[in-house]
């Protein structure tokens, strides 16, 4: 499993730089957990926490789903994703189908270069 951490005030460049990663993680077939993390004051406003992490998952909806709903647990607001099983599996077909495309016509162009010697 991995993690990511967000803050309540977060800047919209990093947490698109944050989701992006967390992108891959799921795409590669990881769960990850997703935390909002608050200092000090933060904690009268958790409600920032909560809308940072439904933001999250409805960026990530189409590859993933929410296993864990987002929940305060001291200073922390977790919520863990995983990813969609037959998503993964169609997205792994179709890297794999241009792969088979790409070695037949090597193995047809290697075989009309030596037929022709």
């Amino acid at each position: 499993m991995k993690e990511m951490r967000y803050r309540p005030k977060i800047d919209d460049h990093d947490f698109e730089f944050k989701t992006r990663h967390v992108r891959t993680f799921i795409e590669s077939g990881s769960k990850v957990k997703v935390f909002v993390l608050f200092r000090g004051r933060e904690m009268a406003y958790t409600e920032h926490g909560r809308e940072i992490l439904e933001r999250v998952a409805q960026e990530l909806s189409d590859i993933s789903s929410v296993e864990m709903a987002a929940k305060l647990d001291g200073r922390k607001m977790t919520m863990v994703l995983a990813p969609i099983p037959e998503i993964l599996k169609k997205r792994k077909q179709r890297k794999e189908a241009p792969r088979t495309e790409q070695t037949t016509q090597t193995s047809e162009l290697a075989s009309t270069e030596t037929d022709g010697r």
